[in-house]
């Protein structure tokens, strides 16, 4: 590292999205390294040295809101294409929190039941309580993009779910709720080695899905679409962040940031105790001697 930009002065930042956002996905590079002027043995230590300030910033957001009526929370929506690194971002950034404090959910193809429901009903559901960080690994995004790619809906069904994403994400910061929309920009090259690993490794053959390379096909129109979706639903109070993906180590630092300054925003206290303590501290020492 240069003596000019020590280790705890690098804020890796993404690709921060306004409100209003009318660029294109393909414009940005996915190898770069926005914010963070480190190399990967950098990033990796500087992800160690704030997993602790994630960590205590976490305990005190659940220690000053978890079981109550209101308060705040987090939730942190992870997108990205297949090989992205969502499952890094969930064991090495989300995994160093106290887990209690966590509600990771991995939205799958909808379920039959599910699919009588607006599609919102399920996700709702996973809303984060007060005092909890919530993370979905894939989300109501999943609506809007697969379907605009595959046709399963037409533009105008689009527009009305990019309007009820809004709404939805809206609601949630009325009621507490910090918003954080990650896209993981991965390059086509780049997923196209990671899916190769995966069939070269055979402890990596459970984490192959030949539907991989039927998706590859349709890259294009996946750029399309989040861009399209990007555009849409990069709000003032929910915007999104594309994290250059292609270096993992640095998406990893990235997302942390994020939710490090989340956390900050939200500026969580311990809480003050509900009794005396000093008469606490009497009654205990009375039953050790």
């Amino acid at each position: 590292m240069s003596k000019k930009t020590p280790l705890a002065d690098q804020t890796p930042t993404g690709f921060p999205l306004t409100s209003g956002w009318r660029g294109d996905v393909t414009d940005l590079d996915p190898r770069a390294t926005p914010g963070f002027r480190g190399k990967k043995a950098d990033g990796k230590e500087l992800l160690r040295l704030r997993s602790r300030a994630l960590d205590d910033l976490q305990e005190r957001l659940y220690a000053a809101h978890h079981g109550r009526s209101g308060g705040r929370s987090v939730l942190l929506i992870v997108q990205g294409m297949d090989t992205a690194g969502k499952g890094g971002i969930m064991r090495h950034v989300v995994g160093n929190v106290d887990p209690q404090g966590v509600d990771i959910t991995a939205f799958k193809a909808p379920t039959p039941a599910e699919k009588r429901h607006d599609f919102l009903w399920r996700i709702r559901k996973h809303a984060p309580a007060p005092g909890m960080i919530g993370v979905f690994d894939r989300s109501q995004y999943e609506d809007v993009l697969i379907h605009r790619v595959h046709g399963w809906a037409d533009a105008a069904e689009i527009r009305e779910r990019y309007t009820a994403i809004n709404a939805f994400e809206r609601e949630l910061a009325e009621a507490g709720t910090t918003v954080v929309k990650v896209m993981l920009h991965i390059s086509r090259q780049e997923q196209g080695g990671r899916l190769m690993e995966r069939l070269e490794r055979p402890d990596k053959h459970w984490k192959f899905d030949p539907t991989d390379v039927d998706e590859r096909e349709h890259w294009d129109d996946y750029m399309e679409a989040y861009t399209r979706a990007l555009r849409a639903t990069s709000t003032v109070g929910a915007p999104w962040t594309v994290v250059p993906a292609d270096r993992k180590w640095y998406a990893r630092i990235a997302v942390q940031q994020l939710l490090l300054d989340a956390l900050e925003g939200i500026d969580p206290q311990w809480p003050a105790a509900d009794y005396d303590v000093q008469e606490q501290i009497g009654r205990l020492r009375a039953t050790m001697d």
